[in-house]
């Protein structure tokens, strides 16, 4: 049984007569007519009186209703992927990470939502790795993270470089460790910290530069939000190493300091410690307008110019000087 065979039952019967529908579909009387006959042979059952009109037996009668709905399936799934490809598309959905999306998504959303205001834009903020999973589940077209290359690599991704960006420590202004202009790891390692919740890269890799650096991480406590980072800390006991980017707001807060981290004493090591930012999606995606759309407005104003201008100006002194000239 064929599309094409079904659709030429269906003209038969909306018209009354095999030359009407064979006219209907574009092709000759002998053509539709070897359809029904296969179509019936396949049933094993006529389907029409074949009289002076076409009218249907008890079989076709029983067929018809059915066949309607198959053929308006196939018109609704054409003209829906005709949509997709003219970028009409419903929704666009995009997870991103919580620093992505308090400070560098909110211009691109504005100038997505109005080059593209017929479609529905949702944005999730994820961890990374929990993110790069629903993409390859196909729950969201596009996602802004820390890269995992266990999870972006494959012929169907597509992967840009926003930026790279050091971790550097989170502490309370009068905690040890805000004595240091940069924190050496051999006294990083003997305070409990704060970090983020399994499904974040964020642990992963700080829980991999513990494990290199021989050392074991006293994470005492997980959250998920920036705000309960800075809660946490503020109390006094508990530190944290986040991405530049996750701090801004940190080194306007009295309350708060933030330290970049000194060289390793192990030579095997890199000195720094730095998280990739990326964006993912899929190449079939890729091909969509409004997704392309998007990439293309991220790729402008997501980039690592953007992210030293959103951090605070310090006149070329270290930003350690200048928390310190603010507390």
């Amino acid at each position: 049984m064929r599309l094409e065979q079904l659709q030429a039952f269906l003209a038969i019967a909306e018209t009354g007569s095999f030359q009407k529908a064979a006219s209907k579909c574009g092709i000759t009387q002998s053509t539709i007519s070897r359809q029904i006959q296969a179509l019936e042979t396949d049933l094993g059952l006529s389907l029409f009186h074949r009289t002076a009109g076409a009218t249907l037996t008890v079989g076709g009668e029983c067929l018809l209703p059915r066949v309607r709905k198959i053929c308006q399936e196939w018109r609704n799934a054409k003209q829906e992927l005709a949509d997709l490809i003219a970028g009409k598309q419903p929704e666009l959905c995009v997870a991103a990470i919580h620093s992505i999306c308090s400070h560098f998504l909110p211009p691109v959303l504005q100038k997505f939502c109005h080059d593209y205001p017929e479609v529905q834009l949702r944005v999730t903020s994820l961890g990374s790795d929990r993110a790069l999973k629903v993409l390859k589940d196909g729950l969201v077209d596009l996602a802004i993270v820390m890269n995992n290359r266990f999870l972006t690599t494959g012929s169907e991704m597509v992967v840009e470089v926003l930026y790279d960006e050091p971790i550097e420590v989170l502490t309370a202004a009068n905690h040890p460790l805000a004595q240091y202009a940069q924190v050496p790891w051999s006294e990083l390692i003997y305070y409990p910290q704060v970090v983020f919740k399994d499904g974040y890269g964020m642990q992963r890799l700080v829980q991999e530069r513990f494990e290199r650096l021989g050392a074991t991480l006293q994470a005492v406590l997980e959250v998920n939000t920036l705000d309960a980072f800075r809660g946490m800390v503020r109390q006094g006991e508990l530190v944290a190493l986040l991405p530049q980017s996750a701090l801004i707001e940190a080194r306007s807060d009295s309350t708060l300091a933030v330290r970049s981290l000194a060289a390793s004493s192990n030579d095997s090591i890199n000195s720094g410690l730095s998280r990739q930012v990326v964006m993912v999606t899929t190449q079939d995606r890729l091909s969509i307008p409004p997704i392309q759309h998007f990439w293309q407005l991220v790729r402008k104003n997501i980039t690592q110019p953007q992210l030293e201008l959103s951090l605070p100006k310090t006149n070329g002194i270290a930003p350690v000087n200048w928390q310190l000239r603010a507390l």
